[in-house]
């Protein structure tokens, strides 16, 4: 259609058709024959309401969809095609790392392909939208939350979300086997005091414009058609009620012109958070706002047409959110094509396809960080004269629940274990090295259970059965040379609404550990978790540590790759791991004090220290080792003074060019991520000590050197200055670069 056509449509639409469009319901309230009562009796809508919602979320299955289209098109009465949407956060069928991990992969590329591969899979499921990149910045490990995000730092941030984008959407948003995406939650919720889900975000205009925003704004400038707003409060406003937010800076200063949806039920929440005294002021404060879609709530379904009757609430305003949702389904080709991509036959497909597969078990080792390791990795393949043995001991030796809590579609059988791995291997002959395994303990203790999204997760043995697990475990422990631990907290203590003030590998499963290393202390431990944990025993007693997150469908198999040396461990951290949970929040660009600490100083009381605990983190943000070592040069520097450019019109900004020689002095080939740091010695207001600005994935082999060059630009220099201003100042700055946040290789030079 066109634009023309579009406005044509809008301009015969009923008033309740309009409104019909803000709403999003959830499939249950379709039937195949027809509407389901109960849900619409629960939210007080009539038939009619419902008849005329624009969208559905959470419902897949291109059969079921295309069934539900057909009908709900036959009862609207300008046949307008219903929007499909859903929480696809890291793959559908297919499920890859959990998208921390693939943060620390340094490696956009990469989660573009994983998009697109997650596009297409929920494309033939018969889905339009999908409620991801997740871009909010985060940097306390107790909020559930971590795991959907990136990471802490602005700039990985923003370069994850337009890879994101562009995979989920491609060149074109209607093209076969892309879906739209949406850019979420807006904004800052990833900062909630003490870490608490959805609690209140205390953040300045500079550290929010700075640090929070800039990832946002990459999704406006990658194209991303659709927003989301947060739950929590900004400066003491809810984002769904949030006009600046949302018109002044998302529309007006950035121009995004797509759809803004609310999360679930956030405008009907708006009474909770005291702004509106009832669903009435609710709707018209977040209309005003500029939120397009009321995710399940009858908000605006039952509380715009009056006020637009009686004056009180513009008709411009509900017309402007209707041109925008039509727009969208317009760009989805949903009027030519209401069913779009969808493909029954995809549904009852029996297996994941191969080249899926491929890919997954690739990326998960690609994001898996080695944060120790004395040695003792990679495994020998066949027995050797140290190592003759090894057991697998731990409750993730057989755990098929590897996907992350926000994992919603794939099938469980289809998820590879670490034993399955180890067994395909060694009956394909390419482990001769004999193996045992066995579980334990289970990933919960003892009669503990967590609610979570898919099921109720409960341990289901008995103390005597789990007393029996821990004994063989210890056993097979004291048999073998090497024992590989497994271990790391349940899927469904990360994600939504599983803020935690523990963040330790579970009592328990420490408890095996503790018991196994008695009896054997040559330990690798094999984590998984949705979060940075306070590794401190674990770190200290075991000989390697391998942080694999939740690795998805593949992760078997990424995983004994990894550890016999098939691949490397490719990961350098994304989010910091914190000494102990005291420490959090705690990332590595943070601004220096009057009084700072440091390393290696004599005892000073009065300098901003922790009395029983060290300032830095256990592990450091760009932090990761490999199977091979590698040296830097000294920083070189094309010049001592970078110049501005007084006339951008007439040429390109002036440049300096900072370099090291890499040399891979180990005896294996590998991937080394350097990393480029700038710092602002001196500006009009404080600035971080240090701030990644560039990073390259560089494969050496043994005893191979090369020239790893990174350009330098004013751009790069700027910042929001004492006039909150974005720009930059002359004055002497830091270049590093190194292997990880903590790098001093470095260089000074002048912005003039």
């Amino acid at each position: 259609m066109t634009l023309e056509q579009i406005k044509a449509l809008l301009a015969d639409m009923s008033l309740q058709e309009k409104i019909g469009q803000l709403l999003q319901l959830t499939g249950n309230f379709y039937a195949q024959e027809g509407l389901a009562t109960g849900p619409m009796s629960d939210m007080e809508l009539t038939q009619e309401q419902v008849d005329c919602a624009g969208s559905i979320l959470s419902t897949v299955g291109a059969k079921q969809l295309r069934q539900i289209q057909s009908a709900y098109m036959e009862r609207q009465p300008h046949h307008i095609p219903l929007l499909f949407m859903a929480d696809v956060i890291n793959g559908f069928r297919t499920v890859f790392p959990i998208p921390l991990a693939q943060g620390c992969s340094f490696d956009p590329a990469l989660s573009e392909e994983m998009a697109r591969i997650s596009a297409k899979e929920a494309a033939r499921a018969g889905l339009h939208v999908t409620f991801s990149p997740m871009v909010d910045l985060v940097r306390d490990a107790r909020w559930g939350r971590v795991m959907e995000s990136t990471g802490e730092d602005p700039y990985l941030n923003r370069l994850f979300c337009r890879a994101m984008i562009r995979g989920y959407q491609g060149e074109q948003v209607g093209e076969k086997d892309h879906i739209a995406a949406c850019v979420k939650h807006f904004a800052g919720y990833g900062a909630p005091m003490g870490g608490r889900e959805y609690n209140q975000v205390e953040l300045s205009e500079r550290t929010l414009r700075e640090e929070y925003l800039p990832a946002y704004q990459a999704g406006v400038e990658a194209g991303a058609e659709m927003f989301m707003t947060s739950f929590n409060t900004l400066g003491r406003l809810p984002s769904s009620a949030n006009r600046e937010l949302m018109q002044d800076i998302l529309r007006k200063e950035w121009g995004f012109d797509g759809v803004l949806i609310s999360d679930w039920a956030a405008i009907e929440e708006l009474l909770n958070h005291g702004v509106a005294a009832d669903k009435e002021e609710a709707a018209y404060l977040a209309l005003q706002a500029g939120v397009d879609i009321d995710m399940v709530t009858n908000v605006y379904a039952n509380h715009l047409e009056q006020q637009i009757r009686e004056g009180k609430l513009p008709m411009e305003w509900l017309d402007a959110s209707v041109l925008r949702i039509l727009t969208l389904k317009n760009k989805l080709g949903l009027f030519e094509n209401p069913y779009k991509d969808g493909d029954e036959s995809y549904d009852e497909m029996p297996e994941i396809e191969a080249a899926h597969r491929s890919f997954a078990r690739k990326a998960a080792a690609e994001t898996f960080v080695l944060l120790k390791n004395d040695g003792i990795l990679p495994l020998p393949q066949a027995p050797t004269e140290q190592v003759k043995s090894i057991a697998f001991v731990g409750p993730y030796v057989e755990e098929k629940k590897i996907c992350g809590s926000w994992s919603l579609f794939f099938r469980m059988e289809e998820n590879v274990t670490i034993r399955e791995a180890l067994e395909e291997a060694a009956a394909a002959g390419k482990l001769e090295i004999p193996l045992t395994w066995g579980r334990g303990c289970q990933v919960l203790d003892y009669g503990q259970k967590r609610d979570g999204f898919r099921e109720h997760a409960e341990n289901g043995c008995t103390r005597e059965e789990l007393e029996a697990m821990e004994a063989e475990a210890v056993r097979l422990a004291r048999e073998a040379d090497v024992v590989v631990m497994p271990l790391g907290e349940h899927h469904e203590y990360t994600g939504e609404g599983a803020s935690r003030t523990e963040i330790g590998i579970p009592e328990h499963q420490m408890e095996l550990f503790r018991r196994v290393h008695a009896v054997n202390p040559n330990i690798v431990v094999v984590n998984f978790s949705g979060r940075p944990l306070d590794l401190r025993e674990v770190s200290r007693k075991a000989r390697a540590v391998l942080q694999v997150w939740f690795p998805g469908t593949e992760g078997g198999h990424a995983i004994v790759d990894t550890l016999f040396g098939e691949t490397e461990p490719g990961g350098r951290l994304a989010m910091s791991f914190p000494y102990n949970v005291g420490q959090v929040p705690v990332y590595y660009s943070g601004l220096n004090t009057g009084r700072p600490h440091v390393d290696g100083a004599a005892d000073c009381r009065c300098v901003s220290r922790y009395i029983d605990a060290p300032n830095k983190p256990l592990y450091s943000f760009g932090y990761g080792l490999g199977y091979t070592k590698f040296t830097y040069s000294p920083v070189r520097l094309s010049g001592a003074v970078l110049e501005q450019c007084q006339a951008r019109e007439t040429g390109g900004e002036k440049q300096l060019i900072a370099s090291v020689t890499l040399t891979n002095t180990g005896s294996r080939p590998g991937t080394e991520v350097v990393q480029l740091y700038l710092r602002d010695l001196a500006g009009s207001v404080s600035r971080p000590l240090r701030e990644l600005k560039g990073f390259q994935r560089i494969f050496l082999a043994p005893g191979e050197s090369r020239e790893v060059a990174f350009t330098i630009t004013e751009e790069m220099l700027r910042f929001y200055r004492l006039d909150m201003i974005y720009g930059s100042e002359p004055g002497s700055f830091m270049a590093y670069i190194g292997a990880d946040s903590n790098t001093e290789n470095g260089a000074e030079f002048r912005l003039a």
